[in-house]
């Protein structure tokens, strides 16, 4: 899996985990869903998400590079 969709599922599951916890502990932790909801808009126009970097430092790839390995197969 390339490290654009991990982070997208990893950005999902936080959003959900972060609802529930909302709706099940304290209303407080919704403050965790605006946090992920401001990463997600200012990675998009800024190319810098710590999710990211920390996926490619664990092996992950990019959907390009995972396109240009498999035309050289």
């Amino acid at each position: 899996m390339s490290v654009e969709r991990v982070t997208m599922a990893f950005a999902g599951l936080m959003v959900l985990l972060s609802v529930m916890l909302t709706i099940w502990i304290n209303d407080n932790f919704i403050w965790f869903t605006v946090f992920i909801g401001a990463n997600l808009f200012q990675s998009a126009y800024t190319q810098f998400c710590p999710a990211a970097i920390i996926l490619r430092k664990m092996g992950f790839q990019s959907e390009a590079q995972l396109a240009r390995a498999k035309q050289h197969l």
